[in-house]
């Protein structure tokens, strides 16, 4: 055989092998992708045909259920109408699937079950679905949703020791029964707001102040700083060779670590991500999950990173926190180029009341096949160990001090010791435009829920004034 006859055949070979690879990811490894892909009707034109499972609440209440047509499909219905729209979604031929419903999609279209679809199928029985329990809690969405009286923003609520995600609330919201055509779902796409976007996983914000609970983090547990530890709280220190205000230009003295989070002095926070130095601060940033999509069990195109955002050559992406374009003297109380969505501070306030272990938070519990048997077990996972528990602790002792006489006395409950930590970022300083933050947990000693509320846009609003009283009306829903 001579040499062109040999080269010849050797690029069929490689030819022949590309194509059984590309065959072979498509129609097996990638199949599930595939067929979840919201732009693929064909396999949601099939799933029209599956008796979809229905979604539950964390009290049993019917978020989602599939009623059969007259042409012998199903379709999609909510009961709650859009109580929980960004958290549960939505499943249509057109616009496709969202949220949950997307997120699931394998278990509820019985996908999952394998034999045993094919034995009902035998048997002569319709194709069912697994049905999906979650940890969501109506009353509390609802009491959050009522507290955000038609402002933009967003709630969320954890159970610090599981990670399970009680409420998630995103103003505007949706009603999910409305997108049943084209016409619907084009004249949503273009309501003033983003109604169909998730805010507590995919809105980016300016934390302000609450991110001075991460600076404390570590601080405290790099072991350079005490609760009693003393810096000046001037105001006008020069951070970055830019002299930096205290709200209100107010000016402090030499005061120590636990009156400096209590008071929310920028200068005194300010130093201290200085001194600490980027390589540290991105170490425990990494540990609380910035830098990467927030871990949550929604479709990774409704989930965004927290981090630092610079621009480069037009184009805004997420950086390291040790990148030149960073002010972590800025960065250390929430300002600069950081940006944080919801749930990640929620994930921080999380981990301080969980004794320093950050959870996955995770909005699904179990899925249950049509013969009432467990057919996936969503048990609580461990994310990091963000901090030891004694750095837990001392930050705990300090978040209480911030609702007891600080800024958040706002957020305080009757009877139970509330930790937290307020925020009012700047959004425009010309107009006085804020955006209020609250971060915390209760009890204080023996956590039960961890909380974040964040309103996008206020004239003048403070997080003790506008976002905390949210937060505490939430965990007192949660407590009772």
């Amino acid at each position: 055989m001579n040499g062109p006859i040999i080269r010849v055949f050797a690029v069929t070979l490689v030819l022949f092998g590309l194509l059984a690879f590309f065959t072979l990811r498509w129609t097996v490894l990638d199949r599930n992708s595939l067929e979840d892909n919201p732009q693929n009707k064909r396999a949601l034109l099939a799933q029209q045909k599956i008796k979809r499972g229905s979604i539950y609440a964390g009290n049993g209440v019917l978020l989602a259920r599939s009623l059969r047509r007259r042409d012998d499909t199903y379709s999609r219905t909510y009961p709650l109408d859009g109580l929980f729209a960004q958290a549960v979604g939505y499943s249509y031929l057109n616009p496709g699937t969202a949220g949950l419903e997307r997120f699931y999609n394998g278990q509820l279209t019985g996908r999952t079950q394998g034999i045993e679809n094919t034995l009902r199928k035998l048997q002569g029985k319709r194709e069912q679905g697994n049905t999906l329990r979650t940890a969501l809690e109506p009353d509390a969405q609802q009491v959050a949703i009522d507290q955000l009286a038609g402002r933009a923003g967003a709630v969320v609520a954890l159970e610090p020791r599981t990670g399970r995600v009680q409420v998630m609330t995103s103003i505007p919201d949706y009603n999910p029964n409305t997108l049943r055509s084209a016409k619907a779902t084009s004249a949503l796409n273009q309501a003033p707001g983003a109604p169909l976007l998730n805010r507590t996983t995919a809105g980016l914000y300016p934390p302000g102040s609450t991110f001075k609970a991460v600076t404390a983090i570590a601080a405290l547990d790099s072991g350079r700083f005490q609760p009693d530890s003393v810096l000046s709280g001037k105001n006008g220190i020069p951070i970055s060779g830019v002299p930096l205000n205290n709200a209100g230009s107010e000016d402090y003295g030499e005061i120590d670590m636990t009156t400096a989070l209590t008071q929310s002095v920028n200068t005194w926070w300010a130093q201290v991500g200085e001194k600490l130095g980027k390589r540290t601060m991105q170490r425990y940033m990494e540990r609380l999950g910035f830098g990467r999509k927030v871990p949550v069990d929604l479709p990774a195109n409704e989930r965004l990173a927290s981090g630092d955002y610079c621009t480069s050559g037009g184009r805004r992406e997420i950086v390291k926190v040790t990148n030149d374009c960073v002010d972590i003297g800025r960065t250390a109380i929430g300002q600069d180029k950081l940006l944080a969505t919801p749930l990640q501070m929620a994930m921080v306030a999380s981990a301080v009341a969980n004794r320093g272990v950050l959870m996955h938070p995770l909005i699904g519990t179990r899925t249950i096949d049509p013969e009432g048997r467990t057919a996936l077990d969503i048990q609580p996972r461990t994310y990091s160990r963000v901090m030891s528990s004694s750095s837990a602790a001392e930050l705990t002792a300090m978040m209480t001090r911030v609702v007891q006489e600080g800024t958040g006395t706002a957020a305080a409950l009757e009877g139970i010791d509330v930790a937290g930590k307020t925020g009012t970022a700047e959004r425009n300083v010309e107009q006085n435009i804020t955006q209020p933050w609250f971060i915390g947990f209760a009890p204080a000693d023996n956590p039960k829920v961890a909380v974040a509320v964040t309103i996008e846009k206020t004239v003048g609003g403070f997080g003790g004034t506008d976002a905390a009283p949210i937060a505490k009306a939430v965990m007192e829903a949660l407590l009772q």
